[in-house]
C-alpha cells in the first residue's frame, strides 16, 4: 500500500510505500522543536505540547516523483540528525542519521498528504510519546509502547544492513554514501536561538 508524499505548494512530490513501517510517534525533544522554528513554521507542525508527530520507516519505501532538486537538509550541530525539508515552501519531510548504513528515516507528519483517518488506517494510531520531559506540559510518557516501536526499528535497520538494503535511499548517493545535499549546520549560537525560542 502507498500513501502520497508532498510538501504543502506541491512542488515536491512522491509516495511512501506503508508496508513494515515501525510506528507512528510524538516526539517533544528540544531539537524537533527547534527545526519547527527552523522552518518558521512551529504552529503548524507542533502541538500544543510543542510535540512533531513522525512516521518511522526505513529510507527505501520512500520515492519522489517530482521536485527532488527543491530537498535539502539541515543539522542542528555538527554530529546531529539531518533534518531534510523542501526548499521551496519549508515543509518538513523527515530525519535521517548521518550513517545510511542506518537505515532509518523519521517522516514529519506535515509532508504526508492524508485526512487523520487516513493517517490511522495507514500507519495505525500514534500511542509513542518520545522525549516527554521536554513537552510544555504533561504528557505521560509510554515506556512499553516505545520499546515496542524500537525493536521494529532495530529489525528493519538490522534487515536493511544484512541484505545491503541500505543503499537503497533517495536521502544518500548510492555510490559514495554522502548526502545528496550538503546540509548547512547551524553554529552553536544559532542553535541556541533556535532552542530558547528565539
Amino acid at each position: 500500500m502507498k500513501r502520497p508524499l508532498r510538501c504543502q505548494c506541491g512542488v515536491v512530490q512522491g509516495e511512501v510505500d506503508v508496508r513494515r513501517s515501525a510506528g507512528r510517534a510524538v516526539c517533544y525533544c528540544k531539537d524537533c522543536q527547534a527545526f519547527a522554528r527552523f522552518l518558521g513554521r512551529e504552529a503548524e507542525i507542533l502541538d500544543r505540547f510543542g510535540g512533531t508527530e513522525i512516521i518511522a520507516t526505513v529510507p527505501r519505501r520512500v520515492r519522489f516523483s517530482s521536485g527532488f532538486d527543491k530537498v535539502v537538509c539541515m543539522s542542528l550541530s555538527e554530529k546531529g540528525l539531518l533534518r531534510w525539508y523542501a526548499s521551496c515552501c519549508r515543509t518538513p519531510i523527515g530525519n535521517t542519521p548521518r550513517d545510511r548504513k542506518i537505515a532509518y528515516v523519521g517522516l514529519v507528519r506535515q509532508c504526508l498528504a492524508e485526512a487523520d483517518d487516513e493517517m490511522r488506517r495507514s500507519f495505525g494510531q500514534h500511542a509513542i510519546a518520545l522525549n516527554t520531559q521536554s513537552a510544555r506540559g504533561d504528557v505521560p510518557s509510554t515506556p512499553a509502547a516505545m520499546f515496542v516501536g524500537l525493536l521494529k526499528i532495530i529489525r528493519n535497520v538490522a534487515g536493511a544492513r544484512l541484505k545491503g538494503d541500505y543503499k537503497d535511499n533517495p536521502f544518500f548517493a548510492r555510490d559514495s554514501g554522502a548526502p545528496i545535499k550538503a546540509p548547512q549546520t547551524l553554529t552553536p549560537a544559532e542553535r541556541q536561538a533556535l532552542h530558547s525560542g528565539r
